[in-house]
């Protein structure tokens, strides 16, 4: 049996690119493109999909290892609408972001009062994010999506979209002094308003020096619903899309007015708009001032953003929305953004646009976001009507009726579908990575050591552990079924590269090295080496047996370091570099150890953590 049988343990530590952020799901003639972009020949190889064919899956914290669906309120943007991680379910073949009618009390905090109180909202819907799971830096997004609601009927504001790892979506704490920042100047204009700024020397947490940092947004598509009718500085009439790219430090002087075109060379210039998709730029969002005290503090952002007509169908069938997205050179010059619909041009910003501000194309670690909000900012009647409040929105309250738009509250509930994701890098391409914190963008350590900003104060970490089976169950299909595990004592146990409770979800971990250790093989051998096996194991036995009893017997000796000649003579030992003298186990009672030597210490400092020049490190 020796030769038909042996084990072999060895040590594997060879690096192996795994695409494991790849769902099995995705079919195979979908896993290479070539990018829209005139002029880029690269090959584009799938680095990341989901196409959420497995019905069931839900996207609670820890349920998921690509996504989180968050379960919060929603501070931003004038929101009336609570995230619900209950409101992210798959089902046919899709993602499904519900956006329903339904009252929540939360916790809110009064900054005047300073104290909490208790408030509602009357929308529950969802937004899932990567967020600290899965980001990467340059490539092809593509999501293939239907949207939600009526398209004539405002108040919804669907949305796909992707935001530097070093702000996290709706955690306000997080953003502030991060969104949206692409800069990499040091100037003392901006040096209190950007946290992390390239005027610092030694930047913590693991954070390059002189690197300046930020969370840029890239708005994939927002969704404006509403009445159809002609609007002002635009030939685009709603239903429209928004393709934006948003960043900071803005331009503060001579800004042109909401609602109107930029005064010539006052707006950033080379700014390119889609022939066949007929867009324009977006005359009604420029951008943002974040206020803060003292007023030092307070800076503004840009949104470079242009709308595309949509109709009806974006709203019945799934249309695909795309990003080409080429981050700049070393020197931050270059690169560009491209927003494509269903394969035809609609925007673009190059990276020589953005002089005016000297800021850049982001080269930051990038996550995905899928949500749908509702703020009375978002196609909600304005200005108010006369004799309305415009503060109340709550549906079956007459108070309410006057300051929502017609058709809303027969627009609940809402389905926003999302049939597929899928990220795609150039074959070979350096400046397109995967990963959270790489090397040359670190986010780690920095999320670590701000984490109360990252989370609720109910939570104990920012993301939760990915639960690995343990789900309830009475059978197998509730666990996923054939091939993703099994119901064992009413638990579901995963099979390998299945994860969640209920093992609905593929592992989604990218391993880019294997790390080291023992692998088994299984190796058969021919008859005729029986006899060459058999002596090569009885040579093997005895020579651990030999070993075993050389060091048994040294084991009775010691062992004597090289000594000068006066220290030789003293203890009477011969003049060599090592000596084995025998010593007895049991020594004499009236043996005397001789003097104790004196002991020297060394202290050695590492010359880099000495400051030479008598400079002070920021």
């Amino acid at each position: 049996m020796l030769s038909r049988l042996l084990l072999i343990l060895f040590v594997n530590s060879a690096a192996e690119a795994s695409d494991s952020w790849v769902d099995p799901d995705t079919p195979a003639d979908q896993r290479s493109t070539s990018a829209l972009t005139d002029g880029d020949d690269r090959q584009y190889q799938l680095v990341f999909s989901d196409e959420f064919d497995q019905p069931g899956r839900t996207f609670h914290d820890g349920y998921d290892p690509r996504w989180t669906a968050i379960n919060k309120n929603d501070y931003t943007n004038s929101a009336l609408h609570y995230y619900s991680h209950d409101n992210a379910k798959t089902s046919d073949g899709m993602l499904k972001i519900t956006t329903e009618h339904k009252t929540n009390v939360y916790r809110a905090y009064d900054e005047d009062k300073k104290k909490f109180y208790a408030e509602k909202k009357f929308v529950q819907s969802a937004m899932v994010q990567s967020w600290n799971k899965f980001c990467y830096v340059g490539g092809i997004v593509e999501f293939s999506a239907k949207l939600p609601g009526d398209p004539r009927v405002g108040g919804l504001w669907p949305a796909l979209w992707l935001l530097g790892n070093l702000a996290r979506a709706t955690y306000v704490g997080s953003s502030d002094f991060m969104w949206p920042f692409s800069y990499n100047q040091c100037d003392n204009m901006h040096r209190l308003s950007q946290e992390i700024n390239a005027c610092s020397k030694v930047n913590h947490y693991g954070l390059n020096p002189h690197q300046g940092r930020g969370a840029p947004e890239i708005d994939v598509i927002e969704s404006m619903q509403g009445v159809p009718g002609v609007l002002p500085s635009t030939h685009i009439q709603r239903p429209y899309q928004s393709a934006s790219y948003q960043v900071a430090p803005g331009l503060e002087l001579d800004r042109p007015d909401v609602g109107a075109r930029p005064v010539e060379g006052h707006w950033y210039n080379g700014l390119e708009y889609g022939n066949i998709t007929n867009s324009d730029l977006n005359p009604f969002f420029y951008g943002v001032t974040l206020v803060h005290k003292p007023r030092e503090y307070t800076y503004q952002s840009d949104a470079l953003s242009a709308n595309m007509h949509l109709n009806e169908t974006h709203y019945e069938t799934t249309h695909i929305y795309r990003v080409e997205w080429e981050p700049p050179d070393v020197d931050g010059t270059g690169g560009y953004i491209k927003w494509f619909t269903d394969e035809e041009f609609v925007f673009g910003v190059p990276g020589k646009s953005l002089s005016i501000m000297g800021t850049e194309i982001s080269s930051e670690p990038m996550y995905l976001i899928m949500n749908t909000a509702v703020s009375s900012h978002w196609g909600f009647k304005e200005p108010c009507p006369k004799g309305c409040t415009c503060e109340c929105f709550e549906c079956g309250n007459r108070d309410c009726e006057c300051g929502l738009p017609d058709g809303y509250c027969n627009n609940f509930p809402a389905s926003f579908d999302i049939d597929y994701v899928r990220v795609y890098q150039a074959v070979n391409e350096s400046k397109h990575i995967l990963g959270c914190s790489p090397p040359s963008r670190p986010t780690d350590i920095f999320i670590k050591g701000h984490s109360k900003r990252y989370k609720d104060d109910d939570q104990r970490r920012p993301l939760q552990p990915i639960i690995e089976g343990g789900g309830k169950c009475t059978n197998r299909t509730m666990c996923g079924g054939r091939g993703r595990g099994r119901c064992v004592k009413r638990k579901c146990v995963c099979f390998e590269n299945m994860t969640g409770p209920h093992c609905l979800a593929h592992v989604g971990i990218r391993d880019d090295k294997k790390k080291p250790g023992f692998e088994v093989f299984l190796m058969v051998f021919p008859r005729s080496l029986d006899v060459v096996l058999v002596l090569l194991f009885t040579w093997l036995v005895a020579s651990v047996v030999f070993t075993v009893k050389q060091k048994r017997i040294r084991d009775g000796y010691r062992v004597y370091p090289s000594v000068s000649r006066e220290v030789s003579h003293y203890y009477n030992l011969p003049k060599t570099p090592y000596q084995y003298q025998y010593q007895p186990q049991m020594m004499a009672a009236n043996y005397a150890l001789p003097p104790r030597p004196n002991t020297v210490t060394y202290c050695v400092i590492d010359e880099r953590m000495v400051d030479n020049t008598n400079e002070h490190y920021g």
